[in-house]
């Protein structure tokens, strides 16, 4: 393994716990971008892009071959919309209620920028949602949970119980899909708890 050092682009409490999980060493500096979709962009480009530029950006900070930039973007669609974070109440509202009983897809773009270069990963995952009443969606809206995250929901906390049935990688649907991450970082020579020569 090589002695690179880890940077997250990222502020996002679920991605440094997925990474935690991982016993991979690293430090987090959040990228400043505007995060607006392009007109006409499709959902799996648009989250391709937003985490190549994040990677980027932060790779900039850090030039030389010492530190490799891990960046990671989600994003829900439903319909060919994108369903960013909810803005407000009503917006909160509206998102959960386009998601209640239905299918949505959840898509997480990982890259790692290391000497100059990008390896990127996307990943799908499909969730099915049970029927949500609108005193269910109001109580759940009532939480801190929904406001941080795309499409208004984490499925690791009290959404857990709207989700009828999930295919594909739950870790994706946190916000960082674990087996890629680990391949990516694998393939980089950055040293995790599943690496037997990492002391």
């Amino acid at each position: 393994m090589s002695s690179a050092r880890l940077v997250l682009a990222s502020a996002s409490p679920r991605r440094r716990e997925l990474l935690d999980q991982l016993g991979v060493h690293y430090s987090c500096h959040p990228a400043d971008l505007d995060e607006t979709r392009a007109p006409g962009e499709a959902p799996a480009d648009y989250v391709q892009r937003m985490a190549r530029e994040k990677a980027q950006a932060v790779a900039t900070q850090y030039p030389g071959p010492a530190t490799v930039v891990l960046a990671a973007d989600t994003t829900v669609q439903i319909d060919d919309d994108v369903l960013g974070k909810p803005r407000d109440h009503f917006d909160g509202l509206a998102m959960l209620a386009r998601l209640s009983g239905r299918s949505h897809s959840v898509m997480t773009a990982v890259c790692l920028h290391s000497g100059g270069r990008i390896s990127c990963e996307l990943v799908e995952t499909q969730v099915e949602f049970i029927q949500l009443s609108r005193d269910v969606c109001e109580s759940y809206l009532a939480t801190d949970e929904p406001w941080d995250k795309a499409g208004g929901y984490g499925i690791q906390g009290l959404a857990g119980a709207f989700v009828r049935a999930i295919h594909g990688s739950y870790s994706n649907v946190v916000g960082l899909p674990l087996g890629e991450t680990w391949q990516l970082l694998r393939a980089h020579g950055i040293a995790t708890r599943l690496d037997p020569t990492d002391a």
